[in-house]
């Protein structure tokens, strides 16, 4: 009786697992979804490509129920890593446009989910589900004549609903208050707030923020309300940079005035996939908040974009946060409440930054070692999509496995809008020596589209060699942009760095950092903030030790510390610098 209690017992613990199937822990950016090509043909000419961008999550009766730019549907999820597509044209027949829904505004009033794509157009209507899982949709508004570029609806608690709206580097975002029931403005729009490039570094034009011919551009207006006050999210300065964040402003009113925060909310400018703009904040099922926004590739297009998830929140100062530290790398899923302001991150380390590759075959100039030069806009292409093309990435030791993440690159791809019913297939090899070979994943049978797909092992094993096997690809050739193996190395974590330097001087929105490198550590995350105890920003860094940082606010101090990274673990934190 004894033991079958504790058997009993044991299968309590386990869940599923003690039967061959376990829950997804853990997920990393860019999501693994079925994107659509791009939707027009001149934006395609140097090749077609996926893309999506300006992305809103909602949850709606314990789902979350992802809509982004121009998909011909949307995504429905229970956990936020499995999502379901649901096809759906948003346009009617005599809408004579390729944005079928672009930067779409998402919003649950009551039991009702509300969709508005951008548009001031006056025959668009609104549209509403009660059973959105499902192509199961009817017009709210025939015609919603105000209309809205880059719009957004927000419902405060005492029911009053609100759109904000707004797209470009001339005009403000701006703000309006509409009938709940009928949907029509209540009033005229309000100017509620514009860039300060002036001011806030981060804002301006440019990959390096250089300003040479532009003005940055404000778009993607988002609202949140926390402890009585509205936190107004926008996007800047472009999409095409690395440095496309989210910025936040903050009032006591809906309608304002706003004050801009210093610190850019969603921001991510180093990384394998860089960028974080045009988003927007959610709860999941715990509460807890999550920010989704738009990474950048812009290699073939200049709206050639992904999507990523990040934990966010507000600290005790009601100051809101977002956490993109490894940011990239895998994190923990929501499975209840959480301190966002501890991170998520597993721990699971890059195992084969700028290791050795092998390869069936290499198309032109598209080199191997692009698929693990941790650059998302760069890829390796075999030079065919034929059964048995292969790329093998050589770790330098025996490491421990945990996870490993496969990102697909378009090369030759002859697709063009939404594609339903095409798979990526292939199988994935590990070995200690590479010459004996054991089986990581088989993914020959797969008929789904996993073009960022994410492998995390039921257990961890212990190789050396990894080897990705093609069986199918969907369209063009085997192409990988990231084939990224994490876990654990076994040596000694890498030594911190002593001696951090901070230049700031001329224009205080610029800083030269810079700082001795650390021999073993193949990487290094830059913290920043205007408080010392607040340093909400980062910043990593691959085979550099400097870094131009033009992001500031120029009427306030900043702080700053360093952190080294390589295959084994993380350093300490640097001592926290003061750069007046």
């Amino acid at each position: 009786m004894f033991v079958i209690k504790h058997i009993i017992l044991l299968l309590l613990l386990c869940g599923t697992a003690a039967f061959g199937q376990t829950k997804q822990l853990t997920y990393c950016n860019p999501l693994n979804l079925d994107y659509g090509y791009t939707p027009i043909p001149n934006f395609s000419e140097q090749g077609r490509h996926r893309a999506t961008a300006d992305p809103v999550i909602v949850t709606y009766k314990g789902d979350y129920f992802l809509f982004s730019t121009n998909q011909k549907g949307y995504w429905w999820s229970n956990d936020l890593y499995n999502w379901n597509f649901v096809a759906r044209s948003f346009l009617r027949p005599e809408h004579k446009v390729y944005d079928d829904l672009c930067a779409p505004s998402v919003w649950v009033q009551g039991d009702t989910m509300l969709v508005f794509g951008s548009t001031y157009a006056k025959n668009f209507p609104i549209w509403m589900s009660t059973n959105p899982k499902h192509d199961d949709w009817k017009e709210a508004v025939h015609e919603f004549e105000i209309g809205g570029w880059d719009p957004s609806h927000f419902i405060d608690e005492d029911g009053r609903l609100y759109m904000y709206n707004g797209s470009s580097n001339d005009y403000p975002l701006y703000g309006i208050e509409l009938n709940r029931k009928t949907f029509q403005p209540l009033g005229t729009r309000k100017e509620l707030l514009l860039l300060n490039d002036e001011r806030y570094g981060w804002q301006r034009f440019g990959e390096q923020l250089d300003n040479t011919f532009l003005k940055p551009f404000i778009e993607g207006a988002w609202m949140s309300k926390h402890h009585g006050k509205y936190y107004l999210q926008y996007g800047a300065p472009a999409t095409e940079f690395s440095g496309y964040a989210d910025g936040v402003a903050v009032s006591d009113s809906p309608l304002g005035p706003f004050e801009h925060q210093s610190l850019p909310l969603s921001y991510k400018p180093g990384g394998f996939a860089r960028g974080a703009g045009h988003g927007a904040t959610f709860q999941d099922n715990w509460k807890n908040y999550w920010h989704v926004s738009t990474m950048v590739i812009a290699v073939k297009n200049n709206f050639e974009r992904r999507l990523g998830i990040w934990p966010a929140g507000f600290d005790q100062d009601n100051v809101m946060y977002m956490d993109a530290a490894f940011g990239d790398y895998p994190h923990y899923l929501p499975s209840g409440e959480a301190d966002h302001l501890k991170s998520g991150f597993t721990g699971w380390m890059l195992l084969n930054y700028n290791k050795p590759v092998t390869v069936s075959s290499t198309l032109g100039a598209f080199a191997a070692n692009n698929a693990v030069d941790e650059n998302i806009k760069t890829y390796w292409s075999a030079a065919s999509d034929a059964r048995g093309e292969w790329i093998q990435t050589d770790l330098g030791e025996v490491s421990t496995i945990n996870a490993v993440q496969i990102n697909y690159a378009d090369q030759d791809a002859d697709f063009l809008g939404k594609q339903a019913g095409i798979y990526h297939q292939y199988k994935l090899w590990y070995s200690a020596e590479g010459k004996s070979w054991k089986m990581l994943a088989d993914k020959s049978m797969n008929k789904k589209d996993v073009p960022h797909d994410y492998i995390e092992l039921k257990k961890p094993v212990q190789a050396r060699f990894i080897k990705l096997e093609n069986i199918h690809m969907p369209t063009g050739k085997f192409a990988i942009s990231g084939l990224r193996v994490f876990g654990r190395g076994m040596g000694e974590r890498p030594a911190a760095v002593k001696d951090l330097t901070i230049l700031r001087k001329g224009d205080k929105r610029n800083a030269w950092i810079k700082w001795n490198p650390v021999n073993e550590a193949y990487a290094y995350n830059i913290y920043l903030g205007t408080e010392p105890d607040k340093l909400y920003n980062s910043i990593m860094v691959y085979q550099s030790n400097e870094y131009w940082y033009k992001g500031m606010d120029k009427e306030k101090p900043y702080y700053f510390c360093i952190e080294t990274i390589n295959e084994n673990g993380i350093s300490q934190r640097s001592a926290v610098i003061k750069a007046n």
